[in-house]
Order: C-alpha cells, then structure tokens, then sequence
C-alpha cells in the first residue's frame, strides 16, 4: 500500500499511527487478569474502548474506574492518560533526549508538527520546556488534592489519588477514582470544596492553554502586547468561552427547580466548574442528565469547541473559533481581510478553519443521529455523546455503559478522530496529492 511507503510516511502519518499503536498496546495490558479487580480480565471490546478513551485523554468510559480495573489496570490508564495528553510523539522525542541520542531533522519536523509549533528551530528546547513545565504543573495540583485526598484516604491512598486526579486534570482526560462512593460519581462529593474544585479547574485550563502560550507566559509574563498573536488569540477566546458560560449557568441554568437544594456557593462554584470542565476536561460536579435542555445545548458547544491547538485538549480548538468569528465580523464591517490586533490572516488559515469546523459537525451531527436510531435513546441525549467523543471530553448524560456495541465503535471512532485532530487527519490520508492545474475562476453567489 502506498499508505505505508517509507517516503510517504509523513508527520500526520506518525502522529496518527503512533496514537494507533499506544490504543492497542493499552487495550493488551488491559486484557491482562491483573488488570481488574475480578478475574479473567476484560473483554476486548470493553479493553479497546477504555484504552481509547484513556490514551485520547476523553473520560468516557464502560465500567467505572475506581471498582472495576485493579492498581494495576489503573496505573496502566494512568500510563495512557500521561503519554496521549502530552503526545506520542513528544514523549517519543523525550525518551531520545534523556538517551542521550542525537534528534534527526526529521525527528525535529514531526514534533514541530505534533506541538504546533511554527519552525523547526528550538524544537528541541521547546519540548525540554514542555516536559518540565508539564510535569511541575501536575507536581503542584496532586501536592494541592493531597492537601484533601490524604486526610481523607490515608496517606497511600490518598497520594495516588492525589497523583491520579492531578494528571488526569492536567491532560484533559476525565478519569477519576471516585466511585467507590458511588459509580460514575466523579466529583459531585467535593462539589462545595473550593480546594479540589478550583485545583482541578486551574489544572484544566493549564493543559488546555497550548503549549506555546505557555512559553509565551513565560518568556513575556505580563506584557500582553509582546506575545504571539496565536496565544493572543487563545488567551481572548478563552476568557470569553469562560465568561459567557459562566454566567448562563450561574444566572439561568442553577436556578431551575432541580437545582433548588443547592446554596448560593454552591451555585458560584457548579457554574465556575461547569464552564470550565466542558472543554475537554470531562470532570463533572453535577448531573448532566438533570440539566436543562438548553444547558445540556451549551455544554454540547463548548464541547466541541475543545482547548487550544498544542496542548492536552481536544476539539476543533478555540483559536478554529476565533478565526470564523474574525472572519464574519469582516464581511459585517465590509473589509477585504479577517484579522485583530494589528495583524491580517493568510487565506490558507481561513480554508483550514472552515474544513476543520464543517468536518467536527457533519461528524459529530452523523454519529449523533446513528446513536440516536440504533439505541432509541433521546437525540439530545445522543448528540450529548457524540460531542463528548470528538472534543475527547467524557462527559455523559445517559450513560456510555448503557449503550450497545455499535454506537461504542463509533464513539471509539470519534475519539480518536478528535485526539489526533482534523488537519492531521487529512494531511495523513491526503499527502502526496497536488493540484496540477487551476480551473477558471467564476462567481457565485451565497447568502
């Protein structure tokens, strides 16, 4: 196949395959009789899908975390959460550094593509930066849950807790061990406890910053003006897709009937988590299944919408947000160019935006629908799903356990598709082609 042809082996086609084969290395560990509480291991089908789910950092899962996989199983979801928020390829690259080995250009070019990141020189800096960042962040969150989990658990306990939720925060994935309080509970016990509620979310938007605002962050600190107009881009659409969520919770959605039992803090702080954990967290502290309709909707959105490009979230990521609203608001102002902050946008980056947002829809919309009509449960409800697996989320409103096979593989579908990303997706499928020739130009007339 000329798929698999050395010189046709491009970056989209490592990144992907890399992903591929750390989905299928988690799902034999996961087989393994050490791997669950109970004996004989899990089936292949129910391994396949978790070690998707883990090693894409989405949180859906088909058993509950806590009760069903043993230290073991879990140290190996662990594994994948860690491996697929920060990337194959990155964690590749970092084996090769700490080996001492020198990094080929090659080598460079697929992180360069893996991390987003716009030249090859530095790469190799950069990812040193990434790994030692990264790792700090989630040092410093599982320091802070232990401050929680260990009184709480026991010291032992509570320190895997603590390193497991603080990780799990980190990379967007969702995974939780809560359900020895009851399955699938995630984080509705702590949902009054400022501690865990504001750790997990500041751990959240970390890893779904991208790594070059972090580099951004650190080199100009609080001169806003001096940063890349990418993180500007990220920075500014994050805080309004945490404002404006922010306040239709606080404002409407915790003040329906079946939120009545809950006080005023404990509004504030559903409404600050529950604006921050749809990104691709997967965290919940409520029930989503007793959510209002319309709330339910804005979740679905932001969902989708995902992180940033280069980093641990999924999604059609927020700066695909930014360019389509820059671009409709020039064709409002009549300008001949979309562009903020002093600087215009190439064409390329808006063709790349407006594939990107139509592929997540159509795909998300059809996997929907197939749910929808193969297990008769609420579209909404099966729309709710779909999201969650392509922005690689976990959140659920019906319960993923409940649902049957062939909506399972479409979901574990979903999930991939949305961790490796859409452009990757294309470039891996599409590299090799070239246009020979343009045809004539003519108008059409939209709108």
């Amino acid at each position: 196949m000329k798929f698999w042809k050395a010189e046709r082996i491009t970056p989209a086609r490592i990144i992907i395959l890399g992903f591929l084969v750390m989905i299928l290395t988690g799902t034999l560990l996961l087989m393994l009789p050490i791997s669950t509480r109970e004996n004989g291991g899990a089936s292949f089908f129910d391994a396949l899908f978790t070690a998707t789910s883990a090693t894409c950092v989405t949180g859906l899962v088909v058993h509950d975390t806590a009760t069903y996989w043993s230290p073991f199983g879990q140290a190996v979801l662990l594994a994948l959460i860690q491996v697929g928020g920060m990337g194959v390829v990155t964690m590749a690259v970092a084996i090769f550094m700490f080996s001492g080995r020198k990094i080929s250009l090659k080598q460079r070019w697929v992180m360069q593509e893996s991390i987003s990141a716009p030249q090859v020189g530095g790469i190799v800096r950069m990812t040193g930066f990434i790994l030692k960042t990264a790792l700090a962040m989630e040092a410093a969150g599982a320091a802070l849950l232990a401050l929680r989990f260990c009184p709480q658990f026991g010291l032992g306990k509570g320190l895997w807790y603590a390193v497991f939720h603080g990780v799990s925060a980190f990379c967007n994935a969702g995974f939780d061990l809560m359900g020895e309080s009851g399955p699938y509970s995630s984080l509705t016990g702590y949902l009054a406890d400022p501690l865990v509620i504001f750790t997990v979310s500041l751990l959240i938007l970390l890893g779904g910053l991208g790594f070059l605002t972090w580099r951004d962050a650190a080199d100009h600190r609080y001169h806003f003006r001096r940063y890349r107009f990418q993180s500007k881009l990220i920075l500014t659409t994050t805080a309004v897709l945490l404002a404006g969520p922010f306040l239709f919770f606080f404002l409407y959605e915790f003040r329906q009937p079946q939120w009545a039992d809950l006080s005023a803090v404990q509004r504030f702080m559903a409404a600050a988590f529950q604006s921050v954990t749809p990104r691709t967290a997967g965290f919940n502290s409520v029930d989503y299944g007793a959510m209002s309709q319309p709330g339910q909707l804005l979740t679905i959105l932001l969902m989708l919408v995902g992180g940033s490009p280069g980093s641990t979230a999924g999604g059609f990521k927020t700066t695909t947000v930014a360019v389509l609203f820059l671009c409709v608001r020039a064709v409002f102002l009549r300008r001949g160019t979309a562009g903020c902050y002093g600087r215009r946008l190439p064409e390329e980056t808006l063709r790349n935006a407006s594939a990107i947002f139509l592929l997540y829809l159509m795909l998300f919309l059809t996997g929907g629908m197939v749910i929808c009509c193969v297990d008769g449960i609420p579209l909404m409800g099966a729309l709710f799903e779909s999201a969650s697996a392509i922005g690689t989320v976990g959140l659920s409103a019906v319960g993923t356990a409940n649902l049957s096979a062939l909506p399972r593989m479409i979901l574990i579908f979903l999930m991939y598709f949305g961790r490796v990303g859409g452009l990757t997706m294309i470039y891996a499928l599409s590299a090799g082609s070239t246009m020979a020739s343009q045809y004539p130009q003519e108008q059409v007339t939209v709108g």
